[in-house]
């Protein structure tokens, strides 16, 4: 046993500490590892030609609730115009016409609960 002086708040104690013979060994030292991971690569998405009889698909990029319609069928509507507003977790979207043309069809009333994929219009 050794024996130590060891002072606390002024106060000295004297303590004694038995020394442990053998070998000890400490918890594993970190050791840097390197993941190797593969980029994600954003696919995009292939664009089908569309005869005019068929028209172009507006499709809902994800899921939400219908807020507002601007798109009136029969109205002739350009490349990047506001046709709906789409609320998505508390935020609001516009989803924009892809191309020129006139709307054929609107499929969504105004409140409508729609999935990414629920075709929205027709611009034929």
């Amino acid at each position: 046993m050794k024996r130590y002086n060891v002072t606390v708040n002024g106060n000295v104690y004297q303590v004694e500490v038995e020394e442990v013979k053998g070998e000890f060994t400490s918890a594993p030292q970190p050791t840097n590892t390197v993941v190797k991971t593969t980029p994600k690569v954003k696919e995009t998405p292939v664009v089908e030609n569309k005869s005019a009889a068929q028209g172009e698909k507006l499709e809902s990029p994800m899921p939400g609730t219908i807020v507002k319609i601007n798109a009136v069928e029969g109205a002739k509507v350009k490349k990047g115009d506001v046709l709906f507003v789409l609320e998505a977790m508390k935020m609001e979207n516009e989803i924009m016409a892809p191309v020129d043309g006139t709307v054929a069809k609107v499929s969504v009333p105004k409140g409508a609960a729609v999935n990414t994929g629920d075709i929205l219009a027709v611009i034929g």
